[in-house]
C-alpha cells in the first residue's frame, strides 16, 4: 500500500492525517538498516550506504547482518530481548570509520540507526557539566525561573542560535514562555502558535522519541529500499528511529522561517506532554548521539523539577481549597440545607477558587450565587447540554465552542466548570467565569494555516511568521488542575451529604415500617381472634338451624341457611389465607433434602383425586430431582399449584395435568401443566398479585394462593412464572 497518501479532502485537519511514522525515508546524517531479527538477514537499507559505509545498498540487501557489523555484535543484537524493544547503543568501526549503532525493534524488524561518531572525549565533557545542571535547575524557585534557566543552559551547552520553551494550552496551542537567542535576533517571547503547527500525531511521537534533531533542513531525503518490508509487506514503522525523515510540510515550514537546523525535545509533566524545548539554528548543525543523550538527560531533569514544582504548587492550593471546602460542608450540616450552606452565608461556594458566580442545581431547582447567566439560560444549558453528557465533570474556557447559545451570556459565562452530584441528571454544581477580552500575539496569522499546493500535489504551510495581534473575546481564564480537583472534592463531599440525608430518611422509613409491621402483626392476631370468634358463632347457630329446623323452613329459608354456612366457610378460608400470607415473611426457613415425588403423592392423596376428580389424568415424572428447601413451606407451593391445575381443568372433556422438571441454566426447574381454561398472557405478572383472579366467576377462590406461592419461592431465593393460552391450559414453572 502507498505509504504517504494525503487525504482526498484537503482541509485544516489534513496535517493530522499525514502518516509521518511510515514516511519511507531517513535524514542523511546516518544509514538505516532493517533486518529479520530471527535470521539476521538485512531486508531494507538506506540508499546512502555507499556514501557512508563504502558498501552499496544492493550488496548489503539479503546479506547477513554480521557482514556489516561483525559476527559478535550481530549475534548480541539478535539475541538481546529488551522491554519496549529498546537496546543499548554500541560503537563499531566499519571500513576504518567510527560509528554508533542505535537499535530498536519494530513489528518483527530489528532496526539499526547507524551514525558517524567522533571520539567520546568531547562528549564526556558535556556530561561532566550535568552536576552543574542539576544544581542550577534545582535552585529554580518557580516554574518560570526553571524554564528560563533551562533555555539558558541549553543554549550554552549546544550553541543553537535560538532556544525556546514552548508550553501547550488545553487546546494544544503553544506559547513561547522562555527564550535565549543571539543578540541580533528579534524576540519571539510571548508569541502564540496554533495547534496545527504541531499536529496530533507529531505530539504522540514525541512521547516515544523524546529528542528529535533535524541536522540540515535543506537535506535530500534518503529513500529506504525496498519501499515495503519483506517481512509483512508494509511500510517500515519508523516511530522510534532517530534517523526518521521529516514531513515535507514541516521542512517547508522551517524553510519559511529561515531555519537551517533544529532540535526539539519533549517536556513531560505527570506523564503528559506539557511542552517542548525548541532549538533553532540558521545553518546546518548536527548533534551526535552522546550530545543528544545529554539533552535527553537535561530534559529529564527539567521534567522532574517541573513536575515537582507543579505538584508542590498543586498541593499548596489544594490545602487552601480543602480548608474552604471543610467550612462549606460544616455550613451545610449546620443549616441542614445544601443551598443555604453554599449560598446564603458569609463563606460561599464561589470562594472555593476565582470565579464570577455559581449555580447550585438540586432536583432541577436553581439557586444562583454571584454574577451568573439568567436562571432560564442555565436551565436550558443543563437540559440541552450537561444532562446528556456521559462525563460527570466538564470544564472549558470557551463554552461557545461546545454550546453556541453561550454567546448570549459570554459576559458572565464564557468559562464553565460543572460537576454532576451523584448520578442524577438534575443535580449539578456549576461555576462560571466571564470573558477576558485580551490581545494575543501570534507568530503569524493563525488563520493562515496549511493550504493545498497543486504543483507540489500536497499541503504547504503558511509563509509568514511576523507578529500578528488578535483581539480575543468570548474566552475566560483557564481552569487550573487544583481548581478542577477542588471542585471534584467538593462534589464528593456534597454527594456524601446527600446520601447521609437520604440515609436518615430511609432510617426513618424503616422505623415506620417496623412500627407498621408490629401493628400489622397485632392486627393479624386480632383478626384471627376478633373475626373468627363471631364467625364461629354465626356458623354454630346456622348449623343448629339446619339440624333442628331445616325441614320446617320454606325453600327460600333453606337456601338462606345454606348461603350462611357457605359464606362462613369462605370467610374462614379467607382469614386463614390472609394470615398464611402475612406469616410467610415471619417464618424461619428450616431447609433439608426431601423427595419431591413423595411430597406430590401426599398432596394428591389429600386431594382424593379418585373421589373429587375421577375424570382427570395425572402424569408425574418418576424420578423428579430432590429439593433442598423448607418442606412445610414447599408443600404449600405444590398443594396450591396442583389443586389449581385440577380445579381449572376439570370442566374440560379430557382433563389432564402433568408434573415434571427440566434442567435449564444450571438450575432444576419444576413445572405443573394443565389443559384447562388458561388465562390471558398479558396478566402473567399480575396473576401472582394479592387478590388477583383472572379465571372468571364460575371458579371459586380468594386470589391469595398464588401470592402465597410467590412469597414462599422468593423466600427461597427462587423464581416462579407462568405461560398460558386461553382455553388451552397453563404451565407454572418455579425453582428454588
Amino acid at each position: 500500500m502507498p505509504h504517504n497518501i494525503y487525504p482526498e479532502k484537503v482541509d485544516l485537519s489534513s496535517c493530522e492525517k499525514e502518516p509521518i511514522h511510515i514516511i519511507g525515508a531517513t535524514q542523511s546524517h546516518g544509514v538505516l538498516v532493517a533486518c529479520d531479527k530471527s535470521t539476521g538477514i538485512i531486508t531494507q537499507i538506506g540508499e546512502n550506504s555507499k556514501d557512508v559505509f563504502g558498501i552499496s545498498a544492493e550488496e548489503l540487501l539479503g546479506s547477513d547482518l554480521g557482514f556489516l557489523l561483525g559476527k559478535d555484535l550481530s549475534e548480541k543484537l539478535r539475541n538481546t530481548i529488551v522491554e519496549d524493544g529498546i537496546f543499548e547503543a554500541n560503537e563499531i568501526t566499519i571500513n576504518g570509520s567510527h560509528f554508533i549503532v542505535i537499535p530498536h525493534i519494530s513489528e518483527g524488524n530489528l532496526i539499526l540507526d547507524i551514525e558517524s561518531i567522533d571520539s567520546k572525549n568531547n562528549n564526556y565533557d558535556f556530561q561532566k557539566e550535568l552536576s552543574n545542571l542539576l544544581n542550577t535547575l534545582s535552585a529554580s524557585e518557580t516554574s518560570d525561573e526553571l524554564c528560563a534557566d533551562a533555555a539558558e543552559i541549553t543554549k550554552n551547552i549546544f550553541g543553537y542560535d535560538r532556544v525556546m520553551i514552548y508550553k501547550f494550552d488545553e487546546e494544544w496551542n503553544g506559547k513561547v514562555i522562555a527564550e535565549e537567542k543571539n543578540k541580533e535576533m528579534d524576540s519571539w517571547l510571548g508569541l502564540h502558535y496554533p495547534a496545527s503547527d504541531i499536529p496530533k500525531q507529531a505530539r504522540e511521537l514525541f512521547l516515544k522519541n523524546k529528542v528529535r534533531i533535524i541536522s540540515d533542513v535543506n537535506y535530500s531525503p534518503v529513500k529506504i529500499v525496498p519501499n515495503f518490508s519483506p517481512l509483512n509487506g508494509q511500510p517500515l514503522d519508523l516511530s522510534n528511529s532517530k534517523l526518521r525523515a521529516v514531513s515535507p510540510i514541516h521542512i517547508e515550514y522551517l524553510q519559511n522561517m529561515k531555519v537551517g537546523a533544529s532540535l526539539t525535545a519533549a517536556l513531560i509533566s505527570n506523564g503528559k506532554l506539557w511542552g517542548l524545548l525548541a532549538c533553532h539554528h540558521y545553518d546546518a548543525k548536527f548533534l551526535n548521539y552522546y550530545q543528544r543523550q545529554t539533552c535527553e538527560f537535561l530534559i529529564q531533569i527539567f521534567s522532574n523539577e517541573l513536575t515537582l514544582k507543579n505538584s508542590n504548587n498543586f498541593l499548596k492550593n489544594i490545602d487552601k481549597s480543602d480548608e474552604i471546602r471543610n467550612k462549606l460542608i460544616l455550613q451545610i450540616k449546620l443549616e441542614e440545607s445544601i443551598k443555604k450552606g453554599l449560598g446564603n452565608l458569609a463563606l460561599k461556594v464561589t470562594d472555593l477558587f476565582p470565579c464570577s458566580g455559581a449555580a447550585i442545581i438540586l432536583n432541577g431547582k436553581i439557586k444562583l450565587v454571584g454574577n451568573t447567566p439568567q436562571k432560564s439560560e442555565i436551565k436550558k444549558l443543563t437540559k440541552n447540554f450537561l444532562s446528556g453528557r456521559k462525563d460527570n465533570l466538564f470544564f472549558t474556557r470557551n463554552l461557545f465552542q461546545f454550546y453556541p447559545e453561550a454567546q448570549n451570556f459570554k459576559e458572565t459565562g464564557s468559562g464553565m466548570l460543572s460537576i454532576r452530584l451523584g448520578q442524577s441528571d438534575r443535580d449539578f454544581l456549576i461555576w462560571f467565569r466571564p470573558e477576558v477580552v485580551q490581545s494575543v500575539n501570534w507568530g503569524g496569522n493563525p488563520e493562515n494555516k496549511a493550504t493545498y499546493d497543486e504543483e507540489k500535489k500536497r499541503l504547504t504551510p503558511r509563509k509568514s511568521f511576523e507578529k500578528w495581534t488578535e483581539q480575543v473575546n468570548g474566552v475566560a481564564d483557564t481552569w487550573k488542575d487544583f481548581e478542577i480537583s477542588a471542585a471534584r472534592k467538593l462534589s464528593e463531599s456534597i454527594s456524601y451529604a446527600i446520601l447521609e440525608k437520604q440515609k436518615v430518611k430511609i432510617d426513618n422509613l424503616n422505623e415506620q415500617l417496623l412500627t407498621a409491621h408490629d401493628e400489622l402483626e397485632l392486627f393479624s392476631q386480632g383478626l384471627s381472634h376478633d373475626l373468627k370468634a363471631p364467625l364461629r358463632g354465626i356458623n354454630g347457630y346456622a348449623q343448629i338451624l339446619k339440624e333442628d329446623h331445616y325441614n320446617s323452613l320454606t325453600k327460600p329459608g333453606q337456601k338462606a341457611v345454606d348461603t350462611i354456612l357457605n359464606s362462613t366457610k369462605e370467610m374462614g378460608e379467607l382469614i386463614d389465607n390472609i394470615l398464611s400470607f402475612a406469616g410467610v415473611s415471619e417464618q424461619t426457613l428450616n431447609k433439608n433434602i426431601f423427595s419431591v415425588n413423595h411430597l406430590i403423592e401426599d398432596t394428591l392423596n389429600s386431594v382424593n383425586i379418585p373421589m373429587n376428580y375421577p375424570d382427570t389424568e395425572v402424569k408425574i415424572d418418576k424420578d423428579l430431582p430432590g429439593m433442598m428447601a423448607d418442606k412445610r413451606m414447599i408443600a404449600q407451593v405444590w398443594s396450591n399449584l396442583v389443586t389449581n391445575a385440577l380445579k381449572y381443568s376439570e370442566t374440560k372433556e379430557n382433563p389432564r395435568i402433568e408434573i415434571g422438571s427440566e434442567a435449564r441454566d444450571n438450575k432444576t426447574i419444576y413445572f405443573v401443566k394443565d389443559n384447562g381454561v388458561g388465562f390471558d398472557p398479558k396478566y402473567k405478572e399480575e396473576i401472582f398479585d394479592l387478590f388477583s383472579r383472572f379465571s372468571g366467576d364460575k371458579f371459586k377462590g380468594t386470589g391469595i394462593g398464588l401470592a402465597i406461592v410467590k412469597r414462599i419461592i422468593e423466600k427461597h431465593n427462587g423464581k416462579i412464572w407462568a405461560q398460558s393460552i386461553p382455553d388451552q391450559g397453563s404451565t407454572f414453572y418455579f425453582y428454588v
